[in-house]
């Protein structure tokens, strides 16, 4: 027996309002299927965003893979010629005769090199210098200034750097630098013989100039990356302020300025135009700076217009082929020194 029981209605107060209706549904679907159809679409579109990124960025990732391999093929299908004819004795003959056919690329390797590590043994000093400097004595409002004008060195161009070259800094070498160096350090025999100017010690120096400002800020911008911290706990054991950046800074950003040198070498090695305009362009092995030198990316942008034959043509794309290798070879050289500086552990906290 069912009794139906009524709410007692006080007089003058108002009725509660009936409660909404509930959305009507089809027989086969609960009231919960929509949020979670919801969310199932959700996630299915998320998974495909996900999927096509991770292949975005594959694709990206095999591209590198791509045009390294595509440009070694080039070099070496369109060498083939030189190759078959010369073989590996093409990087070990000092012979370079277009007439006569017979072409050695050892001259155009060692002007390369040399000028390059020329460049090295002035702009490493010097970069980590200004780096030093900047980060850590330079005063505020002078660092602003000589940051940026250490930054647009890096944004001349490099045919500016060979005009300034050959006006301003081979007068200079040949009326002032190259005298001094022949007196005082001719018994070397690195600085001996005609006084032009010009030569693989000019062609270093320009290349020294070129790739002060990579390294220097790259540099710069790895010592700003050390924790003050280790700034604070050397100087708390009483080292002096050369001794903190000695051992709480340099040491903390071996590894990143070794990786900056290795950039500053990779543009000297490929730099063109000012190292045309002042190593003197004579294939020749000397071992005096003060001599007239020939660079690998130097012969290819004298010659390759005037090659009149395919043996010339090969002849200059497997000199191509060489700075290929030799840029290849001094990377692995480097990452070899980053090993035997830190053996493969992380870096040191002081």
């Amino acid at each position: 027996m069912n009794l139906k029981v009524q709410e007692a209605r006080v007089p003058g107060l108002p009725v509660a309002p009936p409660p909404p209706p509930e959305p009507l549904t089809t027989g086969t679907e609960s009231p919960a299927a929509s949020p979670i159809r919801k969310f199932l679409l959700e996630r299915s579109n998320s998974a495909i965003s996900d999927g096509t990124f991770r292949w975005l960025m594959l694709v990206c990732a095999l591209v590198i893979f791509g045009i390294v391999a595509l440009i070694a093929w080039q070099l070496i299908s369109r060498s083939q010629l030189s190759i078959s004819k010369f073989g590996l004795g093409f990087f070990f003959k000092q012979a370079w005769d277009p007439v006569s056919g017979n072409f050695g690329a050892l001259p155009f390797i060692y002007g390369t090199l040399v000028s390059s590590i020329v460049a090295l043994i002035i702009a490493v000093p010097l970069a980590i210098g200004v780096a030093v400097f900047l980060t850590e004595m330079c005063p505020k409002f002078l660092r602003g200034p000589l940051s940026f004008l250490t930054e647009l060195l890096a944004a001349i161009p490099s045919v500016v750097y060979g005009l300034w070259a050959i006006f301003v800094l081979v007068p200079i070498l040949r009326e002032h630098v190259n005298p001094y160096l022949m007196k005082t350090l001719g018994w070397t025999g690195f600085f001996t013989g005609p006084n032009y100017g010009i030569g693989i010690l000019a062609a270093g120096v320009i290349l020294a100039i070129m790739i002060l400002p990579i390294i220097s800020s790259l540099t710069r911008e790895v010592m700003t990356a050390v924790p003050h911290t280790q700034r604070e706990a050397v100087l708390a054991l009483g080292a002096t302020r050369w001794e903190m950046i000695r051992m709480g800074v340099l040491r903390n950003a071996r590894i990143g300025i070794v990786g900056s040198i290795i950039l500053g070498l990779g543009r000297a090695l490929g730099e063109t135009m000012a190292v045309t305009m002042v190593i003197g362009n004579r294939p020749e092995i000397v071992k005096s700076l003060l001599g007239l030198g020939y660079s690998m990316s130097s012969v290819i942008a004298n010659e390759f217009s005037e090659a009149s034959d395919d043996m010339y043509l090969s002849a200059l794309i497997e000199i191509g082929l060489a700075l290929f290798i030799v840029t290849i070879i001094v990377n692995a050289i480097a990452r070899l020194l980053v090993w035997a500086v830190t053996r493969g552990a992380p870096q040191r906290v002081v």
